[in-house]
């Protein structure tokens, strides 16, 4: 495949070969691979660092749209560039990002390091209290005079019941100092996990988490199906009303299929236009399952776009996979998908069908 590059200096010569590339269509093709692999980094981005990659998807969908309807030299340039910037900020960023939540781990380390050092200053403190009253009670033994005797006795029992006392307190400031501190940190981390579980546009399961989530159903041997879920003709939705439409439609579609799912279902949203459902049952009730969920996702949705809403028929095709003992999750994935695909191209059928 030619490169941009190529084409672009060839371009500017004037060449044959890039005549001969326009005549033959490479060029469109070419364009359009790079187009999509714009998509693709732009949809890897929002697994990688879901906080950030809504941004960078959307500026890269920007840049495919403007590659889908121009041959310009000083266009393809431009995109060429911005695509450059859009990466090498996102990246800095990302790395600011994940730097900063390692330094939010940091220092709940050393809150803690700092509290058990002052807990064992604590201690030997007190331990040096108590030293000295011992000291005391066992020159008591070499008194004679039972007055003395009894005073010393009453002195000492009240020095060492204060240093229980003020002991028990600082413990308990100290505990309750660590325990605020590590609740903080807790709360935080167990937002930065939600956030990392989540598909940053959908706000359905991301990827990775469906992933886990499988695995820890292989590693206990139970009985599950996958149904993988992908919109018929989404790209057409993208090309002919643009991506922020093709983006409503993606949380739509994501909120009918989690009102229809069942509340131990998993729904995750796969890549792109596909959505998976992890099913705790044979596939015999999965399959009446996704009879059910497609019946309800499939219809008609209104998308809000300028300058006025928009009305789609949308339809969609699943594959179903009952998980086999012999099943990797890479087989498990392979037969669910080419399901898909075989739905797919019946429904293609049918309505070639319903047409003649």
């Amino acid at each position: 495949m030619i490169s941009l590059k190529k084409y672009l200096d060839s371009v500017a010569a004037g060449s044959a070969e890039t005549a001969e590339l326009d005549e033959n269509g490479i060029l469109p093709a070419a364009l359009a691979a790079y187009g999509s692999a714009l998509l693709a980094m732009g949809s890897s981005s929002m697994d990688a660092c879901p906080g950030l990659g809504e941004e960078l998807k959307r500026s890269l969908g920007k840049v495919e749209d403007v590659l889908s309807v121009t041959m310009n030299r000083e266009d393809v340039a431009a995109a060429d560039r911005e695509v450059q910037e859009r990466l090498q900020d996102w990246g800095r960023r990302a790395a600011e990002h994940y730097r900063q939540k390692t330094g939010e781990v940091k220092e709940l380390l050393l809150v803690m390091a700092r509290t058990a050092e002052s807990v064992g200053t604590r201690d030997q403190r007190c331990a040096g209290q108590m030293s000295e009253v011992t000291d005391r009670l066992k020159a008591i033994a070499s008194l004679e005079d039972l007055t003395e005797v009894r005073v010393s006795i009453e002195r000492s029992a009240a020095e060492l019941k204060n240093s229980i006392e003020r002991m028990t307190e600082e413990g308990k400031t100290a505990v309750e100092q660590l325990r605020k501190e590590v609740s903080s940190y807790q709360a935080k981390l167990e937002e930065a996990e939600e956030i990392a579980s989540r598909d940053a546009m959908t706000r359905v399961r991301s990827r990775l988490y469906v992933e886990s989530q499988i695995e820890r159903r292989m590693a206990g041997e139970a009985v599950f199906c996958v149904a993988i879920i992908d919109i018929d003709g989404f790209k057409k939705v993208n090309d002919e009303h643009g991506h922020l439409t093709g983006d409503e439609l993606l949380k739509q579609f994501a909120n009918e299929l989690q009102s229809a799912c069942r509340s131990g279902d998993v729904i995750g949203r796969w890549g792109g236009d596909e959505f998976i459902v992890l099913l705790d049952c044979g596939l015999a009730e999965a399959g009446a399952q996704a009879e059910r969920l497609k019946k309800w996702v499939c219809g008609s949705y209104t998308l809000t776009a300028k300058p006025s809403p928009k009305k789609l028929r949308v339809d969609a095709s699943i594959g179903l996979a009952e998980r086999m003992p012999e099943d990797t999750m890479k087989d498990l994935l392979a037969r669910a998908d080419s399901a898909m695909y075989r739905h797919k191209g019946a429904l293609r059928s049918d309505r070639t069908r319903s047409i003649r």
